[in-house]
């Protein structure tokens, strides 16, 4: 039986000390030292003041040296499609001619939906129920010879399908999706993936991603009469969030 999921997003792997690793891209374009002096001299002493010099004179090249490795369940095709958009990043997905959910596959529910009440959940449940035998028996119909037939039986499958993502950026991509994808105006999946992948990378790198978001953390909103608003709120929030790192 087709069955609702929840996203899940992990960070997988990260650059190794990501903050030093481009602290140390950046005073090699300077520095007549070593590249092992440069490195002692770095690993000796907190980056963070140097990263936020770089951030404000729009140094962003040497970003693209540490990258982060997320996995992520729980999402939908839909989300897959705006996903791949961000170019500058590696992406490998679940296959739906190699994986057969001839035992049920996992559904998004949208939050609107949700809202709507248990009947609307309800009846949305029963629709992915029955596209999941309209998938069943297209399976039988084209011989149930694995992969073969479900590369084609997928073809009925929902937007609302479940995917499983692995995702690869480097710091300047990430930045950039950020200002994209947490936007309020982002579409409402897309934005909570990127809020939980700002999280996990505000919690390793905080110098690299201190004023990462949206466009408005960092001055005017680009969206001009379709802003939210909601500029001041978003800042104060973030001021509260980095205070609260740097209690901890």
């Amino acid at each position: 039986m087709a069955e609702q999921k929840r996203m899940k997003v992990v960070l997988l792997r990260h650059t190794l000390s990501p903050e030093e690793a481009i602290a140390l891209g950046a005073k090699l374009c300077y520095s007549k030292s070593s590249i092992s002096d440069l490195q002692e001299k770095i690993s000796a002493k907190d980056q963070t003041g140097f990263i936020e010099k770089l951030m404000d004179m729009g140094h962003e090249s040497v970003l693209e040296h540490a990258s982060f490795t997320f996995g992520v369940e729980g999402v939908s095709r839909v989300l897959l499609a705006q996903l791949t958009r961000h170019r500058i990043a590696s992406f490998s997905v679940q296959s739906q001619r190699y994986v057969s959910y001839e035992k049920g596959y996992g559904y998004i529910i949208p939050k609107s939906i949700e809202a709507l009440g248990e009947d609307a959940v309800r009846r949305y449940s029963e629709q992915m129920d029955t596209i999941e035998s309209w998938y069943k028996e297209w399976q039988a119909e084209l011989g149930c010879q694995g992969e073969k037939s479900n590369e084609d039986a997928r073809f009925v499958l929902p937007n609302a399908c479940e995917t499983r993502i692995m995702v690869t950026m480097n710091v300047r991509e990430l930045r950039h999706f950020f200002s994209l994808r947490m936007c309020s105006r982002a579409q409402w999946e897309i934005r909570e993936m990127a809020n939980e992948m700002f999280r996990l990378c505000f919690e390793t790198a905080p110098a690299l991603f201190k004023n990462a978001g949206p466009a408005c953390l960092r001055g005017k909103c680009p969206e001009g009469e379709k802003s939210c608003g909601q500029a001041v709120k978003i800042r104060q929030e973030r001021e509260e969030m980095i205070r609260a790192h740097e209690k901890e």
